[in-house]
């Protein structure tokens, strides 16, 4: 393979702030440890928690690179001492504790996936952070199982394309929200039952009328704030409600009395902090029950934008603004 250089393009955070203080520069290339690879990145998705890192509120896991990004895709191009020669040269998308804006990238061997059939770079970039969090959160912890309903709030974020058409493509119903008609009929299109616009509509009514007025098994919810009390009474009893943001507050009032007797679980997570081996058993079941629909065309990542790398400050810009529907991907030449 051709010799590595010394130095890679990246993006930064010299401080704190506003989309704006993202930075262009360069640094040595990271290296390997003994069950990883190192990858050339070709891209790289952009998520909430990467801006919330560049705002100062998402602290850098111990020992994880301090540049954004959490889910590359590209080649693998060097290989730590523990890991099998048949890698090298191998195209994958990979789970990352950080480093992703970067032309090259260091992953955890059991956190790299194979790019799907048919997949460009761009769209296997779009796969790893949210086909993590979908599965750990409504299927792990979240427990959805046959013969239930999910609702997913925020149902045209890359996080609710992605949960609609994983539970959709498996077999389960699906409500979601969205904050505009138009996001509402993409999310229908693909696999909600109903989409509710929230800015017009109140989700609990929609949730128990198409319920028969048990609610939904399980809510994904990335909101939290004035919404939790609203998602206990559009929940089913003995239903779980799993947070993985809070979008609308980190506090809320709630009744717990309603939650006592009707035997609700309300629960949550952050992925970034766990271990290696926690997601590895992720990506086991990723490939066992998810890969197949990808590999199948059921199931595909929906791209609102494209940037270059050294464009990441439009990215965020672009994701805090609300107006996207499904993901944001920098790419690398």
């Amino acid at each position: 393979m051709t010799a590595l250089p010394s130095q890679m393009r990246c993006i930064d955070i010299p401080e704190f702030g506003s989309p704006t203080v993202l930075r262009s520069t360069t640094r040595d290339l990271p290296i390997a440890g003994a069950h990883q690879v190192l990858v050339k990145v070709a891209a790289a998705g952009v998520n909430r928690p990467d801006c919330l890192q560049r705002a100062g509120y998402y602290p850098v896991p111990p020992g994880a690179s301090d540049l954004p990004g959490l889910e590359i895709a590209g080649e693998v191009v060097a290989l730590g001492q523990e890991v099998d020669s048949s890698l090298l040269g191998l195209k994958v998308c990979a789970l990352v504790q950080g480093g992703g804006y970067a032309e090259y990238c260091v992953a955890d061997v059991a956190l790299c996936l194979p790019i799907p059939d048919g997949f460009e770079m761009e769209a296997a970039a779009c796969l790893p952070e949210t086909c993590f969090t979908v599965w750990s959160n409504v299927f792990d912890r979240g427990g959805l199982k046959a013969g239930e309903t999910l609702l997913v709030q925020g149902g045209a974020s890359g996080i609710g394309t992605t949960a609609v058409q994983m539970a959709k493509s498996l077999g389960f119903r699906v409500f979601a929200t969205a904050g505009s008609d138009e996001k509402c009929r993409a999310v229908e299109a693909l696999g909600a039952e109903r989409s509710i616009n929230y800015k017009t509509e109140d989700f609990v009514a929609v949730v128990k009328e198409a319920t028969g007025g048990r609610g939904v098994n399980v809510i994904l919810d990335m909101v939290a704030g004035d919404y939790m009390q609203r998602e206990v009474k559009a929940v089913a009893d003995d239903g779980r409600i799993v947070l993985i943001a809070f979008l609308g507050g980190a506090k809320a009032q709630v009744d717990f009395g309603e939650v006592m007797r009707r035997r609700i679980t309300i629960t949550g997570s952050t992925l970034r902090p766990r271990s290696v081996a926690f997601k590895a058993d992720i990506a086991t079941s990723l490939l066992e029950k998810v890969w197949p629909l990808l590999n199948s065309g059921k199931m595909k990542p929906v791209i609102h934008a494209r940037f270059p790398l050294e464009q990441a400050a439009e990215a965020h810009a672009l994701m805090e603004s609300g107006t996207h529907m499904g993901k944001i991907v920098l790419l690398l030449k």
